[in-house]
């Protein structure tokens, strides 16, 4: 965010709270960040509820406000004051204590005061803010949600009110039609319409994926075959569940244990993988090898678990199942460049594949660290050589790498201009070490391989669910579900469609016939709603000239074609996946 637009939005957050207080005398206040493209502030009602409805009202103070021009001013007190200040909000004290832990040796408030100088509203703030509410105006309050104080689910859930805001009104009307657009793309709403995906209460975060979907999900495995087995990789397949010993060495049982699964077998600990990369480190440290068999390139597609909170579950978005497309590289720190070309060429032509454009972000070495300064110099400059050799743009986002190692993020953007981070390319200098994995060079010496980790379509429930909402359900040909439809006018037509699509089926087509008693009308509104590419209409004329009556998606002119015309071409869209 650009400091000017997110001063507006930290603004508002205060503004939002002045509101509350003032609606609502009993409410004591929380925190109120600036977020990406809006703001929230979390408040604790005691019994009382917020509800969709009091939005309006507490907008419409919000409003008042901004009219009334009111200017924002800092001002410190000690850390004693400023207790004593807050004594009655027990979420304002232990922020305080933070700070004290910290080494703030005074506190920062910011206040509201109104033309004639009186003091409206205060709250604890570092800031920056606005000049004055008066520069507040294009904002809208869209959502209540429920909030763990800190995010901890130990602690109290508050009531969560967002807002969006931009610099412009036209920004903010832009972005409101975009997210109604995003409405009816709601990967969770087609998904149930046509019929791709479920949940169920008895597995909450644990996609069921039906046979529509699964054709779906099958299509995307296979085109990652093809675009991995021409690029040189290898599929490897690495157990789900494996010993505490494993990640206690890999770190994870240290750093990541609260994100994992746990059993016991015959009193020896185990945990389900939360990621692939330990079990293909096992794989590589078999054997010493030889410096001429590097690169080495392994792929797998890995079930992983992770424990996510309920309260953060979100569709096929946030799951805690989901199949992850790593790949990891085994290489002489001479090949790097060389590789990194390799992966970002990959990425870039299966990303053309489904129409999504991308910007790239190249993260640096952040405060805490593993490595010598010299291998962090290297990889960083290895990757941005290669980023530079691609000549795509790209930014650098210092500080924000992996503490193992520089990484290279891919954020996708979808048909209506939604970002995704969806595939990373990161260097590994700890995994190597931790597993003591080496291969012999040339001069016979024992050497330590870099290692490359990178995912493409990331999690692969959630690139299926980006792609059902870029798409509106509306799949390419290649990947639709039912391919073409044949629409029997009447009980006479039957055979005859059935005959066709029989035909069509042996040609490697996905077909269905409507041979139902309902009207032409319903079916071919049925077929539109499903979403099917291809409806073919037989009646009489369609039998006796041997044609076909093709209405294809999109188009509101009917075709005529010949079947062997019609098979070519959907056979051409399949196989070049227009």
């Amino acid at each position: 965010m650009e400091n000017n637009v997110e001063n507006l939005r930290h603004s508002l957050s205060h503004v939002l709270a002045q509101a509350v207080l003032k609606l609502y005398p009993e409410a004591k206040l929380a925190i109120g960040p600036a977020i990406d493209n809006g703001f929230y502030y979390d408040f604790d009602l005691g019994e009382k509820t917020f509800a969709p409805e009091d939005l309006k009202v507490i907008e419409k103070e919000m409003k008042q406000i901004v009219k009334q021009n009111q200017k924002f001013s800092q001002y410190e007190l000690s850390v004693e004051e400023a207790k004593e200040k807050l004594k009655d909000n027990a979420y304002k004290l232990e922020l305080i204590e933070g700070l004290v832990a910290d080494g703030e040796k005074k506190i920062s408030f910011y206040k509201n005061e109104d033309r004639q100088g009186n003091v409206t509203f205060e709250d604890m703030c570092s800031g920056p803010h606005a000049e004055s509410t008066g520069k507040l105006k294009a904002f809208k309050l869209n959502k209540i949600a429920g909030a763990y104080w800190r995010g901890d689910e130990k602690n109290k859930m508050l009531q969560r009110i967002y807002g969006l805001a931009f610099e412009t009104r036209e920004e903010l009307a832009d972005y409101l039609k975009m997210m109604e657009e995003a409405e009816k793309r709601d990967h969770r709403k087609l998904g149930k319409e046509l019929g791709l995906f479920s949940f169920h209460e008895e597995a909450p975060g644990f996609p069921f994926f039906k046979p529509k979907g699964m054709v779906i999900w099958n299509e995307l495995m296979k085109y990652w075959r093809e675009a991995h087995e021409r690029a040189g990789y290898g599929e490897v397949k690495t157990p789900i569940m494996m010993s505490r010993k494993l990640w206690e060495i890999s770190g994870h049982w240290e750093n990541y244990r609260e994100n994992m699964y746990e059993s016991k077998i015959d009193e020896t600990e185990f945990a389900i993988k939360p990621m692939n990369c330990p079990g293909g480190m096992l794989m590589f440290a078999e054997e010493l090898h030889s410096y001429r068999e590097l690169p080495l390139r392994w792929g797998e597609v890995g079930l992983v678990h992770r424990h996510e909170l309920s309260g953060t579950l979100a569709g096929l978005f946030r799951v805690r199942s989901f199949h992850q497309d790593d790949a990891h590289i085994f290489m002489r720190p001479d090949q790097i460049k060389d590789e990194i070309i390799g992966v970002l060429n990959l990425v870039d032509e299966m990303y053309s594949t489904f129409g999504l454009s991308y910007n790239l972000e190249l993260s640096t070495r952040p405060e805490k660290a593993i490595g010598s300064d010299e291998a962090w110099e290297t990889s960083t400059g290895a990757l941005k050589e290669a980023l530079e050799s691609t000549g795509k743009e790209f930014v650098i986002n210092e500080g924000d790498g992996a503490f193992y190692g520089p990484k290279i993020d891919f954020h996708v953007k979808d048909a209506i201009g939604r970002t995704w981070q969806c595939g990373t390319i990161q260097l590994d200098m700890n995994l190597p070490e931790r597993f003591d994995l080496k291969y012999t060079d040339s001069d016979g010496t024992e050497k330590r391989p870099v290692m490359i980790h990178r995912v493409i379509y990331g999690a692969l429930e959630r690139f299926f669910g980006i792609l059902v909402e870029h798409y509106a359900g509306n799949f390419p040909v290649w990947l639709a579900p039912v391919q073409v439809k044949f629409i029997a006018v009447g009980e006479g037509h039957i055979d005859k469609c059935h005959e066709w699509a029989k035909e069509m089926k042996e040609k490697g087509i996905r077909v269905s016939v409507d041979d139902s008693s309902e009207t032409v009308g319903y079916k071919i509104r049925k077929a539109e709603k499903e979403k099917v590419p291809y409806m073919l209409v037989v009646g009489d004329k369609e039998i006796e000239n041997n044609n076909l009556t093709v209405r294809v998606k999109g188009k509101e002119e009917q075709e005529v074609k010949k079947m062997d015309e019609l098979v070519v071409e959907v056979l051409d869209l399949i196989k070049t996946k227009k």
